[in-house]
């Protein structure tokens, strides 16, 4: 799949009792032919493109996290674990160049490679929302209020995340190739799927650019600090993500076969994956949220442990109010209800006076009592 990718010819048999691949003796650094049994990569892995692409996301996670306590915007643990996972990702395939026996090495850079992109793509969601929330006086874009619109999308990243790990999971080195075709077409699908939230995404992006538009325009721009330079980062950080997901339907739907170039040249994970990635977070670096969202009015409203508490309480007790409103409204209305009048023997009554008589007579009883126990 990723630079870790496993042939899809790595079944020990088939139907017959003819094997489909055999177990090839390693070279150097344990590299076999990529469609031997026991290999884990469908090319080479270099050595030194993998310590420099670690080096590279290494500085880039610095970068985010430095800047996340300056700015003390805690929201971006969430881009620092994406560079992280990309950072490690790169880590393993280093290791893995040199000990291309070792599966561990192989899925765990597979696996991480794969998903990070999903941490970033997240990120963009969640500071988005905080510049509808920030920038626009109704703080909402198509009905949506800004912490609303964090809350849906990145959900949406999560099932994204779930059915791509799945996906990457089935995948892994060493797996069959009926269950290595099957979590292709798995993680395929969740891609699929996250890109068609990005575009409706980016919709919503367009019309929170035309609204701050026209109120700049229209002069009722409340801000002192510019939403443009903020909102073009995230513009070229989903069109990174875009290409990079274009490139893996790309590589995947081509399957694993000689006809297909793209699995078998390690250059083209790192020009259509690593390096957007890069681009992605030094975007993201130079044009950082917290140059753009500042203040306490930049962050969605959060309540303290106590106050939570406080507003538990309060509906708790508006609602233990309104059911005994109700059930008090219920009863006058059957009080006042004027049921027919019964004739016993000439007399007639209407329920309404038993019921005065009757509250009369509780009364006097009621006064006796507290008389008795006073004397």
């Amino acid at each position: 799949m990723a630079s870790a990718t496993t042939s899809q010819t790595a079944s020990a048999t088939t139907s017959t009792s003819t094997p489909s691949c055999t177990t090839a003796i390693p070279g150097k650094y344990g590299n076999v032919p990529f469609d031997a049994c026991n290999s884990y990569y469908n090319f080479d892995p270099q050595f030194a493109p993998a310590v420099a692409v670690a080096v590279i996301f290494g500085i880039l996670t610095i970068a985010h996290l430095v800047l996340a306590i300056v700015f003390k915007k805690t929201y971006c643990w969430v881009i620092v674990v994406g560079a992280t996972w990309e950072l490690v990702a790169f880590i393993m395939h280093a290791l893995g160049s040199h000990d291309q026996q070792n599966a561990g090495y192989a899925t765990a850079h597979q696996l991480l490679y794969l998903l990070s992109p999903l941490w970033i793509n997240a990120f963009v969601y969640m500071t988005f929302a905080r510049m509808v929330h920030y920038f626009l006086p109704e703080r909402a874009v198509w009905r949506i209020r800004g912490q609303s619109l964090a809350k849906y999308f990145v959900w949406a990243d999560v099932v994204s995340f779930i059915v791509q790990a799945v996906g990457g999971l089935m995948a892994s080195p060493g797996a069959s190739a009926d269950i290595i075709k099957t979590g292709i077409d798995v993680y395929m699908g969740g891609m699929g799927l996250q890109e068609a939230f990005i575009l409706f995404f980016l919709g919503l992006m367009v019309m929170f650019h035309r609204q701050s538009l026209a109120l700049e325009a229209a002069g009722m721009a409340h801000r002192q600090y510019s939403w443009r330079p903020l909102l073009y980062a995230l513009y070229g950080t989903l069109t990174a993500i875009t290409v990079r997901i274009i490139y893996r339907i790309c590589e995947f739907a081509g399957g694993v076969k000689p006809s297909n170039p793209i699995p078998f040249h390690e250059e083209y994970s790192y020009a259509l994956d690593a390096f957007p990635m890069m681009v992605a977070l030094l975007l993201l670096a130079i044009f950082h949220p917290g140059r753009s969202l500042v203040g306490p009015e930049s962050e969605f409203p959060k309540m303290s442990r106590e106050e939570k508490k406080a507003a538990k309480k309060e509906r708790k007790a508006a609602k233990k109010a309104a059911k005994h409103f109700s059930q008090d409204s219920l009863g006058s209305e059957e009080a006042n209800v004027e049921f027919p009048r019964a004739d016993y023997g000439g007399y007639q009554e209407s329920s309404s006076t038993r019921l005065e008589e009757a509250g009369r007579e509780f009364g006097a009883t009621e006064m006796r009592q507290q008389d008795r126990i006073q004397s």
